[in-house]
């Protein structure tokens, strides 16, 4: 059984690219850390500390004292870990779960704040929630709608317990020239050489094919002014953040990367990563289908919004090389076993560009 520690399994999303690597607490260090934050609490001392899995950003642990068991989250990325930010995910997951949604707000300290700091970095504390995470391939048709009409649910809540948002004129989407210029440098890298390996040999052919799709796709580059509707996201939806308690999901977890997006957009990205092959990235078009209807059954986006979302997001990923810059820029490796995937999904999606488009518009 998977549980809400998964929270830090992270997806194949854009990270913030100026954040280092983040390194783990030493099981001395983290010990310390445990008991200092819990003096915060009402909730006594620690009896047991586990590390719980680790993704690319965050840290947390399984703590279990006399009162029961929780989860302890320490922040560490740059781009999530200010205090108002912080403060802002706690207060909107907090205010939907009075809505009746399935969010795990933190629990308050002594004094009344849901952020702790501690040695020079912050905390929050859980409740424990046990669950299992299921990957959307899994999820038979009647699941497949009740996932998609959950985000649609998910973005008419936010819209109404964050700020209101002003839309801007538009979003500027990548450009084919830079990314060119990026591959130019990524791919003398990667090409044959003393340390040369497979990893090596499958980027040097995607990027080789990646000129390839730039060229016969360039025209197609999404104008600034036909993005869908900004609004209020979660921001990194996907089937390691749902935790499930048989057929229902209990908890929509990791709300580090809440923010004001085309809402359209996360619904297409997450069914990119929910309803994929895990080994060659084709997505399932039956399920793709069932969970569009659904979200746009709930008001959240009519077929014109998904439609714009899908071109965009195409789009993005068409210049999207994060996890080869993770790689070869930045000499960080965790990203490598999510690469061949994500570029295999690149290629089918531009073979069967209308197909993916209809399951997400009819």
């Amino acid at each position: 059984m998977t549980t809400y520690g998964q929270l830090f399994v992270s997806a194949p999303a854009r990270p913030d690219s100026s954040a280092p690597p983040v390194g783990t607490l030493s099981p001395p260090v983290a010990k310390v850390a445990v008991a200092g934050v819990l003096r915060a609490y009402r909730v006594g001392t620690a009896r047991e500390a586990v590390p719980v899995s680790e993704g690319l950003l965050n840290r947390g642990y399984r703590v279990t004292t006399e009162t029961g068991r929780y989860f302890l989250k320490c922040y560490v990325d740059r781009a999530t870990a200010s205090r108002p930010a912080i403060t802002a995910q706690h207060r909107a997951t907090t205010a939907l779960r009075a809505l009746g949604l399935p969010t795990a707000p933190p629990l308050p300290a002594r004094a009344g704040r849901t952020v702790t700091a501690y040695g020079g970095r912050r905390f929050a504390l859980f409740p424990w929630v046990d669950g299992r995470h299921r990957h959307g391939t899994g999820l038979g048709a009647q699941q497949c709608g009740e996932l998609g009409e959950l985000l649609g649910r998910l973005h008419g809540a936010l819209e109404r317990v964050c700020a209101p948002v002003a839309q801007p004129a538009g979003h500027r989407s990548a450009d084919p020239d830079e990314t060119a210029l990026l591959v130019a440098d990524l791919l003398p890298q990667a090409r044959p050489r003393a340390a040369y390996d497979p990893f090596d040999a499958l980027a040097e052919r995607r990027l080789t094919e990646r000129l390839d799709l730039l060229a016969a796709h360039r025209h197609r580059r999404p104008a600034p002014e036909a993005a869908p509707p900004t609004g209020w996201t979660h921001g990194d939806f996907h089937s390691l953040n749902l935790l499930y308690d048989g057929a229902r999901v209990a908890a929509v977890l990791d709300w580090d990367k809440l923010g004001r997006r085309p809402r359209a957009e996360e619904a297409v990205r997450a069914a990119t990563l929910i309803f994929n092959d895990r080994e060659t990235g084709t997505l399932d078009l039956v399920r793709v289908r069932r969970y569009s209807q659904a979200y746009r059954a709930t008001g959240a986006a009519g077929a014109a919004d998904l439609a714009a979302a899908a071109h965009r997001v195409w789009w993005e990923r068409l210049n999207d090389l994060w996890m080869l810059q993770w790689h070869y820029q930045r000499g960080d490796h965790r990203a490598d076993p999510l690469f061949p995937a994500a570029a295999a999904q690149l290629g089918w999606w531009c073979e069967e560009y209308e197909q993916v488009l209809d399951a997400f518009t009819n």
